[in-house]
């Protein structure tokens, strides 16, 4: 894509000073969502991006705005669709990994053999930060047997270091970076 589409992109996401606490200055994805052109553009980079080699047979969507591109992007692809939640929101027995937050904890959960050895994973949200959500996840991949081959974000938060959170070997791939 051209820089004219990535500003086309940047344009519609909206700064939110101050959300979720002072000092935030929170990246809103919900005017790119309602421009049916620029999602499908987000879709197509990712989609391309991650053809031939680097091709995928299921998507692992993190709760809950990775849920909306991811799948969007499962049903654009013809591949399966695995939905990683917060405690609590799954039904059946799942798969539980904990992780580090600035001050606490917290987990993300994943019925349980909603992967098996031999899945080629691609695990996709909205933005990357500071990389702890994404790496649980790919934690969960891994606990249940799939291959994460990579990580999909709508937005990137270059500035917080979230790349250094993804292991070695799995590809980090953003549209948009600040």
């Amino acid at each position: 894509m051209s820089n004219a589409g990535d500003e086309l992109l940047k344009k519609l996401i909206r700064d939110v000073p101050d959300f979720p606490k002072p000092g935030i200055m929170f990246k809103d994805i919900t005017p790119l969502l309602a421009d049916p052109t620029a999602f499908a553009m987000v879709l197509d980079r990712i989609a391309a991006h991650f053809s031939g080699p680097r091709a995928f047979d299921v998507v692992v969507g993190i709760e809950s705005r990775g849920f909306i591109f991811g799948a969007a992007l499962a049903a654009r692809t013809s591949s399966s669709f695995v939905p990683v939640r917060k405690p609590g929101k799954l039904p059946a027995a799942k798969d539980r990994v904990e992780y580090s937050l600035e001050y606490g904890t917290d987990a993300l959960e994943m019925h349980k053999n909603s992967l098996h050895k031999g899945h080629r994973v691609l695990v996709v949200d909205d933005v990357i930060a500071t990389g702890g959500t994404v790496r649980a996840a790919i934690d969960l991949v891994q606990l249940q047997g799939g291959t994460v081959i990579g990580t999909a974000f709508a937005i990137e938060l270059g500035f917080l270091g979230g790349r250094k959170r993804i292991p070695d070997g799995v590809e980090v791939f953003s549209v948009l970076s600040y």
